[in-house]
């Protein structure tokens, strides 16, 4: 029902809502208060870094970790191609290009008493049987 309406599932428009903070994040439109750093690569745009977890840390510590907005919001931007990551002038221009980006990604939201091969994340999509590039190029 969604793809007729053309609407994406909740999952989909919350980690597209953190992708669009990350980049003002990157673009200075708002604080960085959580210190995020990014790096240039020629080959592959900006590149968000993931912030240290200690070796030792308890299991629920790496939840949270996981769960955090500096580790989503990272691994996110990291999946996005040169042509949407670099985008630095115009806030409207990114989300024109992003929301082309994540129109390649399957969007299956969880239906009740149905199993699903996964919980339709951008994340879980790029893991799943050799990742999202390859996904991409195939479609």
């Amino acid at each position: 029902r969604l793809q007729v309406l053309g609407l994406q599932s909740l999952q989909r428009r919350r980690e597209r809502f953190i992708t669009i903070h990350v980049w003002k994040l990157l673009n200075n439109k708002v604080p960085n208060d959580i210190n995020m750093e990014f790096s240039y690569n020629e080959r592959l745009g900006w590149k968000a870094k993931l912030p240290k977890l200690h070796g030792r840390a308890k299991s629920s510590a790496k939840t949270l970790y996981d769960a955090s907005f500096a580790v989503t919001g990272a691994k996110l931007w990291n999946l996005l191609p040169k042509d949407v990551n670099t985008v630095s002038d115009d806030l409207d221009a990114f989300k024109v290009r992003l929301g082309n980006f994540l129109k390649t990604i399957p969007d299956h939201p969880p239906v009740t008493s149905y199993t699903a091969t996964n919980n339709s994340s951008v994340l879980d999509w790029s893991s799943q049987s050799g990742g999202l590039r390859k996904k991409l190029t195939t479609l």
